[in-house]
């Protein structure tokens, strides 16, 4: 089942977000609302990757990186133990295993029935969990008939939850070895905690609160990505009836907007102006397609992320925003302050700042203008071949790293001797430049151009 694509889920949804308002407003402890928490994420995991093969792999995936947290924690903890790098980066290469499988799966040809013969597809929790969503499936075809054409209509397949792309994403993930929908979002969690414990900053990890962070259901399929201690600090925040009231009334906005952007401004885009353009190869035609899909992915990963953020509020989680209106950025440094930025956060924190800096202490390069180029290469390219190790990911990497690289440069040079204005039409020209060059990233990453 894809989270937040068809009302069935919806649906689905009432089952644990009632109890998380009820408790919300009875101002329940924090611990109740913290096992609240975790029960609806393992319900929800069951509901959404369902008794098969998928679930059985999310199961063993969670047990290896418990396992190899755990055990870093706790080399972490010892005593006359230095923080050797070596250690560090064999918790990394084990961690990122799972998700390196799934990627290279499509061309080692390793998938999960190999693994488990889609046993888990034949037994009688199959018929279980028929039951439980035999009755939402059929009320939402009587609801709703508004779902977003499939991939089949010739939208291209991408990593960003677009209604077309999610049940490709999904397959292309659950086939795989340890693959479930979620498991990219997943290790960013994951890599994030055990950098973290690292640096110190994590000193105790309790099995129930990181079950909540890690599965934490609203966020599962595509972010956006939390951070182990911010998230601990809603968990564990004793929250008055006011405050809930005041994140029970910002998710229903975050909820609201996100049923405005998906399931209307972005239907409307993509039956009405976007379908049209498949099959179509001019040059000016792909020019439209190029701004169609841009707005297009926009409303559609921006009305995903509404609703991730719109039910966290629900259950008093703070989930941090993903979008900023990011086509009006006046450069491509500030877009990726506006665009995703919970994974261009994540990236920017934990290999961009820390490729720099360690180059900065070991002296690798004699000026820090070519470590920030070699960092943002890094970063956009790792970014890229996370996406999908298609080629058009790799060279959409490979233009905002670029872009980002052409743009420090210029910045340098405008300081130096002025070319560009200021004022309220330099502003707007800035910002239209700038949309000119994302909507054509994004045309890269579509991967129209072949």
């Amino acid at each position: 089942m894809i989270p937040y694509n068809n009302a069935s889920f919806f649906l689905l949804l009432l089952i644990p977000v009632l109890p998380a308002i009820f408790l919300g407003l009875a101002e329940a402890s924090p611990q109740t609302r913290s096992l609240w928490i975790m029960h609806s994420s393992l319900g929800m995991l069951y509901l959404i990757l369902g008794p098969q093969a998928a679930l059985a792999q999310a199961i063993v995936y969670f047990i290896w990186e418990y396992l190899i947290i755990r055990l870093y924690l706790n080399y972490r903890q010892s005593e006359n133990t230095k923080n050797h790098a070596l250690i560090f980066y064999l918790a990394i290469a084990g961690s990122l295993l799972p998700l390196i499988l799934v990627k290279l799966s499509p061309f080692l040809g390793l998938h999960s029935a190999a693994f488990f013969g889609g046993l888990a597809a034949k037994t009688s929790t199959t018929q279980s969990f028929n039951h439980v969503t035999l009755g939402a499936q059929s009320l939402s075809k009587t609801l709703t008939s508004t779902q977003i054409p499939s991939g089949s209509q010739g939208l291209p397949h991408t990593s960003m939850p677009t209604a077309a792309n999610q049940g490709q994403l999904a397959s292309s993930e659950e086939n795989s070895i340890l693959g479930f929908l979620g498991i990219s979002y997943v290790s960013f969690r994951i890599l994030g905690t055990l950098i973290e414990i690292r640096d110190g900053l994590i000193k105790d990890l309790n099995l129930g609160d990181f079950i909540s962070y890690v599965l934490f259901f609203p966020t599962l399929a595509s972010g956006p990505i939390d951070r182990y201690r911010r998230f601990l600090s809603d968990l564990r925040r004793i929250m008055s009836r006011q405050e809930y009231l005041v994140c029970f009334t910002d998710g229903l906005e975050y909820i609201f907007r996100g049923f405005l952007y998906k399931f209307i401004i972005a239907y409307l885009i993509n039956k009405y102006l976007l379908v049209p353009l498949n099959g179509t190869h001019s040059f000016w035609s792909t020019i439209r397609y190029m701004y169609v899909y841009s707005a297009y992915l926009f409303f559609d990963f921006a009305g995903y992320s509404a609703f991730a953020i719109g039910v966290s509020n629900l259950f008093g989680i703070r989930t941090p925003e993903n979008f900023k209106a990011p086509f009006w950025s006046k450069n491509i440094k500030d877009f990726w302050n506006r665009w995703h930025i919970s994974l261009s956060m994540w990236f920017r924190d934990y290999i961009y700042m820390r490729f720099v800096l360690d180059s900065a202490k070991k002296k690798r390069f004699s000026s820090r203008y070519t470590a920030s180029a070699i960092g943002y290469l890094l970063l956009f390219l790792l970014m890229g071949i996370w996406h999908g190790t298609q080629w058009h990911y790799i060279i959409y990497g490979a233009y905002m790293a670029f872009l980002m690289i052409s743009f420090e440069f210029l910045e340098r040079l405008n300081k130096k001797s002025p070319f560009w204005g200021q004022g309220k039409a330099w502003n707007i020209l800035a910002r239209l430049v700038t949309l000119q060059f994302i909507c054509l990233g994004l045309l890269i990453f579509s991967g129209r151009l072949g």
